[in-house]
């Protein structure tokens, strides 16, 4: 340890430990650092930098990821900062020293998916820029940010609206009808049926477990981890869902998944259900959009609140002012809405409804 007047200020400094730093390379370590601080400068702040000379975007990339893993909702958001930066920014950059990235550099990176992949590109300049803020706070970058002189120099994308295309309220009937009618297979087709009567999302629906379910109280208790908003859900499951589950017990397997894969008894895929509703079935119309036609018949057919819509689709409510009074989940509420959806949606009333792509001659 050297003790030294740094600017003015008493500074201990350390000058590595006795088991790897010789006596004669600690002597010339701090006989530099005591000429940095007599000509005014700061010896920290110079080791820093010499730091970020050496430590490289890659190896920077690494810590911001375990610094913030364990403050992320779940593993699969973590792997996927991960597998992002690896895939978009590394190879790239990943070898260059922390401390001498430039807006030309960020420039590589975002310039190859700015245009065709915005979305993408939205995500790893907040990634690359929360590297350079690590860095920066760490000592081992100084200067203007990188990222935002090298956004300022890409062309201007225009937002494009990317809903997911849902089918009008009034076509679910006949296609939850449909669905129990096709010769999809068992587990993929409740699977379809149980997403709709629960207006869950398709991830909640695939990896749903045994464990989850509560038939005693008739919920569905999905936990926070496998929750996009970070917070446990419980649905409350109508007659119909109950049917459902009971037709899904029956092909049960030797894993505690409800509705498993035919191919692997593993979960189900990620287009196992949109695969299956589009080709197989040919409905214009996405797995993720029948929850907006959920939430369409909700707002125009029904007397329940929007409150209680929102909770029923998992959404964090938007009011902070709202969100911290309101302290209950509305339960009982989304019990009697989501019976009168699977009423709706179950109902055998015939309608005439155009369910099939047009298609081009």
């Amino acid at each position: 340890m050297q003790r030294l007047v740094v600017q003015g200020r008493r500074r201990d400094i350390g000058l590595g430990s006795v088991n790897i730093v010789s006596l004669d390379n600690a002597r010339e370590t701090a006989l530099r650092f005591r000429r940095i601080a007599r000509s005014g400068g700061d010896p920290i702040t110079e080791r820093r930098k010499a730091i970020g000379s050496t430590l490289t975007f890659k190896e920077a990339t690494l810590k911001v990821h375990i610094l913030n893993t364990p403050t992320w909702n779940n593993e699969k958001h973590a792997n996927q900062w991960l597998s992002s930066m690896e895939n978009h920014a590394l190879p790239y950059i990943g070898h260059l020293p922390i401390g001498n990235i430039t807006p030309s550099d960020i420039m590589t990176v975002l310039s190859k998916i700015w245009v065709d992949k915005p979305d993408t590109a939205k995500k790893i300049r907040q990634r690359l820029r929360a590297v350079i803020k690590w860095a920066r706070a760490q000592g081992l970058f100084t200067g203007d940010d990188p990222v935002e002189i090298a956004e300022a120099a890409l062309p201007k994308v225009k937002n494009k609206a990317n809903h997911f295309k849902s089918a009008p309220f009034a076509n679910i009937p006949a296609i939850f009808k449909q669905v129990a009618q096709s010769s999809l297979f068992p587990s993929t087709k409740l699977a379809v049926q149980f997403l709709i009567l629960t207006a869950c999302r398709t991830t909640e629906v695939r990896e749903a477990t045994w464990n989850e379910i509560d038939l005693e109280q008739k919920l569905w208790c999905i936990p926070a981890e496998r929750m996009k908003t970070g917070s446990p859900h419980n649905v409350p499951l109508s007659i119909q869902a109950l049917e459902i589950l009971k037709k899904a017990r029956e092909l049960q397997t030797d894993n505690d998944l409800i509705f498993p894969s035919p191919v692997n008894n593993a979960a189900l895929s990620s287009n196992a259900l949109l695969h299956a509703l589009q080709k197989r079935l040919k409905i214009d119309a996405t797995i993720h959009g029948m929850r907006s036609s959920f939430k369409d018949w909700a707002s125009e057919t029904t007397n329940y609140s929007n409150e209680v819509s929102e909770m029923a689709l998992a959404h964090i409510v938007s009011n902070k002012v709202e969100g911290a009074y309101r302290r209950g989940d509305l339960l009982e509420k989304r019990r009697w809405l989501m019976q009168d959806w699977s009423n709706f949606v179950s109902s055998s009333e015939e309608k005439t409804v155009q369910l099939l792509r047009k298609t081009t001659s």
